[in-house]
């Protein structure tokens, strides 16, 4: 079973940065795509952006384009997120999220880390 391991959460101020990182690890990796999804205290779990595990192609949502970039290691099996000038709307648990080949949906998740924005 492939497991997936969130990190690099923490507490900033806002106009900061920082960089999540997702590790693959288990049975060999088959992955079509993976991402990234946030909850925030209060709300549903909401989609943050995506890699495609083949071409690489990417894709945010509206809140963070400009200020997030997704990236990938395809050899280590990981994905990153740099996060910069967050502010405190991005406060929230931010998952990683794998979607298998052969699954339409993402079927895979990490345990979450915590990002806190204060202001």
């Amino acid at each position: 079973q492939v497991r997936l391991v969130e990190s690099g959460g923490g507490l900033v101020q806002a106009g900061d940065s920082l960089r999540l990182s997702c590790e693959a690890s288990g049975r060999p990796f088959s992955s079509y795509a993976m991402g990234w999804f946030r909850q925030a205290p209060g709300k549903e779990r909401e989609f943050v952006a995506s890699i495609r595990w083949s071409g690489g192609t990417t894709y945010y949502a509206d809140s963070v384009k400009g200020r997030f970039t997704i990236s990938r290691h395809r050899i280590k099996n990981m994905i990153f997120l740099q996060m910069n000038t967050l502010n405190s709307e991005d406060t929230a648990v931010y998952y990683c999220a794998a979607q298998t080949v052969g699954s339409s949906e993402y079927n895979t998740w990490g345990q979450g880390t915590q990002v806190t924005v204060s202001s």
